[in-house]
Parts: C-alpha cells; sequence; structure tokens
C-alpha cells in the first residue's frame, strides 16, 4: 500500500544578507518506496484464515466465527490485492483473476461430478431440462452449482450429505468471482463516494440479512452473500487507497468496536440451531466480520518479511498463499476422507478391544491430524494447476525454499 510522502524542500531566504555566508540546507531525505512484493503480514492473515475454516469445518464450534472471522478476512485481502492489481487494464486485471480460478475449480468438478453420478444422482428426471444450464457453473461458477441432498450410502465410504459438504466451499468461489466482476465499478464508486461505497453493504445485509425482505432461493443467498462480505472487498480497497491514514487510529478502533458489539448484540436475539454461530445470522456476520477486518487492517504493519519468531512459519505461509485455491477448494472432501483412515485403526485388534473408547473420545483431533497429510498429497497431486492457471512454471510444493536457496547462491 503506498503512502502518501511527506512534503520537503529549501528553507526559505533571509531577508538581510548576513555577514557569514549561510551555509545551505540539505534537502529533506525523500521518502524511501516500498519494496515491490508480497505484504507478509497480509499473507500470515490469509494462512490463519484457511487454517481457521479447516478447523472449523471438523470441529463445528461456533465461538470461531467469533474468534477469527475467516471469510470476512479472506475477502477483505482480496479486496486489497484486487484495488492493486487494477492500476493495469481492468479487462486484463478480470481475465487474469478468472484465469487463475478456473483450472482449479476445473479439476475439483471433474473429481466430484462423476462421484455424484455414480451415486445414483438422475438430475433430469428430477430437474429437468433446465439442469443442464445449472450444470455449466462446474465450469464457470457463476451461480450455484447443483447437487444432489442425498448420496452414497451411511454404511459405506461416503456418508448421503457428501455431496453437500463437498459443494459447501463454491458459494465462497462464486462471491469471488462476482466481486472480481464487480471490482471496476466498485473501485470507481469508491474513489468518488468512499463513505457510502464502504457501508452500502452493510446496510444492503440490514434488508437482505434481517429478514425484513426475503429474496427466495439461491439467487437470495447469492444477494446475502455478496451484501454480506461487500463491506469486506470494499474494505481492501480502502487499505490499499491510504484511506485510513487521513482518519484518527483511535476514532476508527472506537467505530469498529461500536459495529463489532452491534453485531454481537444482533445475533444474541437471532440465535439459531448452532447457536452463535454467525454463519447463520448474516447481519452479525456482516458488522462483526466489518469492524474485525477494519481493526486488522488499520493496525497492518506491511511485513516484507515475517519477523522474529514468525520467521520459522515462513515456508508455511508461502505454501499456502502459493495454494490458498486448492487448500479451500478440496479440504473438505479430504476431511471426510480422514473418516475411512482413522477407521482402519478399527482393524488392529488390539485398539479394536482396548482403545476403541479412547479413540472415538478424541476421533475428532485424529481427523485434525489426518487432514493435514492429506491436504499436502492434493497439493503435490494438483495444486500445480494454480501455478499453470498464473502461467508459471508448474511447482509441486512451493513452499518458496527453492527461491531462497537460489538468492543465497546469487548473494554469495
Amino acid at each position: 500500500m503506498s503512502q502518501d510522502s511527506p512534503r520537503g524542500g529549501l528553507q526559505g531566504e533571509p531577508r538581510h544578507r548576513a555577514t557569514a555566508p549561510t551555509p545551505t540546507p540539505a534537502p529533506a531525505p525523500a521518502t524511501v518506496p516500498k519494496r515491490p512484493g508480497r505484504d507478509r503480514y497480509l499473507d500470515l492473515l490469509r494462512t490463519i484464515a484457511l487454517g481457521r475454516v479447516v478447523v472449523y469445518h471438523i470441529f463445528g464450534w461456533a465461538w470461531l466465527t467469533i474468534l477469527f472471522p475467516s471469510m470476512g478476512v479472506m475477502f477483505a485481502l482480496a479486496g486489497s490485492l484486487m484495488a492493486r492489481s487494477l492500476s493495469r487494464p481492468a479487462l486484463e486485471v478480470i481475465r487474469g483473476r478468472v484465469r487463475r480460478l478456473l483450472p482449479p475449480m476445473w479439476a475439483f468438478s471433474a473429481v466430484v461430478l462423476p462421484l455424484i453420478f455414480y451415486f445414483g444422482w438422475k438430475p433430469v428426471k428430477e430437474e429437468g431440462i433446465w439442469w443442464f444450464v445449472k450444470l455449466a457453473w462446474y465450469v464457470v461458477p457463476v451461480g450455484a452449482p447443483p447437487f444432489p441432498w442425498s448420496s452414497g450410502d451411511n454404511a459405506g465410504l461416503l456418508e448421503e450429505t457428501w455431496a453437500v459438504q463437498a459443494a459447501g466451499p463454491l458459494w465462497y468461489i462464486r462471491a469471488y468471482l462476482w466481486f472480481v466482476i464487480a471490482s471496476p465499478l466498485l473501485l470507481w464508486a469508491f474513489r468518488r463516494a468512499p463513505w457510502a461505497t464502504l457501508l452500502a453493504p452493510l446496510g444492503l445485509t440490514a434488508i437482505v440479512g434481517s429478514g425484513l425482505f426475503t429474496i427466495p432461493g439461491e439467487t437470495g443467498n447469492a444477494i446475502t452473500d455478496f451484501a454480506c462480505f461487500g463491506s469486506c472487498w470494499v474494505l481492501g480497497f480502502a487499505h490499499q487507497e491510504g484511506m485510513f491514514e487521513k482518519v484518527p487510529r483511535y476514532l476508527i478502533v472506537s467505530c469498529s468496536s461500536l459495529i463489532m458489539a452491534f453485531g454481537l448484540w444482533w445475533a444474541s436475539g437471532h440465535l439459531g440451531e448452532d447457536g452463535w454461530d454467525l454463519n447463520d445470522i448474516p447481519l452479525a456476520q456482516a458488522t462483526w466480520s466489518f469492524g474485525f477486518c477494519v481493526i486488522l487492517l488499520v493496525y497492518s504493519p506491511s511485513w516484507r518479511e515475517l519477523p522474529g519468531k514468525l520467521a520459522r512459519f515462513d515456508r508455511l505461509v508461502t505454501l499456502a498463499n502459493n495454494r490458498a485455491v486448492t487448500i479451500y477448494l478440496w479440504h473438505n472432501m479430504l476431511i471426510m476422507a480422514t473418516i475411512p483412515v482413522i477407521d482402519l485403526l478399527w482393524d488392529i485388534p488390539y485398539v479394536d478391544e482396548h482403545l476403541g473408547g479412547y479413540v472415538e473420545s478424541v476421533y475428532e483431533y485424529l481427523m485434525l491430524l489426518v487432514v493435514w497429510p492429506l491436504i499436502g498429497l492434493m497439493i503435490v497431486s494438483v495444486g500445480w494447476l494454480e501455478d499453470v492457471a498464473a502461467k508459471r512454471p508448474p511447482r509441486m510444493w512451493p513452499n518458496g525454499a527453492a527461491g531462497k536457496k537460489r538468492r543465497r547462491a546469487r548473494a554469495q
């Protein structure tokens, strides 16, 4: 994020000539421009967001949506990067963003769709010819891809709701795509009416997400998602454009805290089956995520390298950011894949006879342990598609280690 440099120059000349020569004052040092490259603070936030999503989908702890609203953070970071990219022609930027998204999406669809059909999905019979149009959303996710609500077998490797869980992450892909397409217009509006553009999605969420006005079906879900996280996306614009540098920090934090307090107050009166899970309460999700992201970004230190003890996580952060789409798309499928893997423990006689109860009590924690190697295998298997989509040479494990070795070799 660029910052305005302080004005500097030569001091004014004295009114009367001095008897001794006056030394010429040195010019004020020019502001050193920030080095181009990744902002490691933002990369760290994205890594935490991805990790939190995986943990949430294993344990289902509602309080995680309050502790760290991952989806709002991910949209805010994506909005900041989009605003930075829009210094180039808008059509070129949109084409590049869509190109990076689609090949990983196609790989996911190439696995999920055959499995759904294998387990007996007959969409033409159930939904008619309109299904063929919706099927295209597995290729270009401008809408919600269709899937059966019941598929598989509880006694088999995949339980009946596996398709619902596998398709769960696709709402984010759809929302991200529409935000990318709308970004040139949103950025144009933001530069002319920043506060109105920033807060308008919260107002829209108050209408469509509070029950005042209901839009049925997937259209309503899409509009609700767009409104719920729209302010977070535009917040990324504000971060990139340096908007908050013009407002006292204490005022920003105070207002954000009030917005977050409102979100919790609203949630307290609209608790669903999962209690304080903000994913089920759009207005609470929108306001809490917005205020939370404001505080994260207003204190953004803009690291070029991870400082101190955080440096030990540098390779993990680099890998997660280079494979963010792969991790997000596949993590639910891989969480389900941990179940048959862990169930192999019961084939061991000693475990079955003596440790079965203990294994049951820590089952979710075992899932958390097993899912990361599976994610690693998926990164190696299909993650390279993200490089192909970005027109880079394919890499199996892009954690930055090879680049650091090359830089050390050149330095020596």
